[in-house]
């Protein structure tokens, strides 16, 4: 397996998935909770909903789900009630621990951080803001409004945000908590090192041939620093 340090000190930026590695959004405002709110929304606009469809507990699935009904204004729909919501979980949100580590060690090491996101913009742009870690952050490659196929794994906004800070893929490394994040980096090109928050992951993550697999962000944080700082 790829050497941690070694991969972040030839890396010139640094991509962040942000609902795992930076903090929880629906912490507190709990995901079950929106999947059943944006379910409900198709209902009560007479879509027919199967059981399988019924049971689902994450609201970008739903999303996903909505824009294979051929009604692009059902999905519009679905889309903003999804990116209110999340505007409402920003206020709630846990932060990662060593997250804000992450981002100020990369920032002082020169690399640019950009957050390569399944999640609305403003919610993020909301959470940096209330955390005061905006300033430290480059770019916000967040969901394409009400275009969910253009969410992770399609490589798009990873390749959008290299190219916003002027990076190659291969000189950019992301770091992302979900199978999708290790897939999308995989087809842009880019190194990827996968945060396991969860222990089920480290296995699923080591099969998906992540460059490297890890169980806390410190990690990263540490390895980020220069050596003379570490002793």
């Amino acid at each position: 397996m790829t050497d941690l340090r070694a991969l972040l000190d030839r890396s010139r930026a640094i991509l962040l998935d942000f609902d795992g590695p930076v903090c929880s959004i629906f912490g507190g405002y709990p995901a079950p909770m929106i999947a059943a709110e944006l379910l409900n929304l198709l209902d009560t606009r007479g879509v027919q909903l199967g059981d399988d469809v019924r049971s689902e507990t994450d609201p970008m699935e739903v999303l996903r789900w909505s824009a294979t009904l051929g009604k692009p204004e059902l999905t519009r729909e679905v889309e903003d009630a999804l990116c209110r919501a999340e505007l409402l979980a920003a206020d709630s949100a846990i932060p990662e621990p060593y997250s804000r580590e992450v981002i100020v060690a990369a920032r002082e090491a020169g690399k640019p951080v950009a957050i390569v996101s399944n999640n609305s913009a403003g919610a993020i742009e909301a959470y940096l803001d209330a955390h005061r870690l905006k300033q430290h952050i480059a770019y916000i490659a967040g969901r394409a409004h009400a275009q969910p196929d253009r969410m992770k794994p399609n490589p798009e906004p990873i390749w959008r945000a290299t190219t916003a800070v002027d990076v190659e893929p291969a000189a950019s490394v992301l770091i992302g908590d979900s199978l999708f994040d290790i897939e999308g980096a995989q087809n842009a090109g880019v190194p990827v090192i996968a945060y396991a928050n969860k222990p089920p992951k480290v296995q699923r993550f080591t099969d998906a041939h992540a460059d490297i697999v890890l169980t806390s962000m410190g990690d990263i944080a540490a390895a980020l620093l220069p050596s003379t700082r570490q002793r």
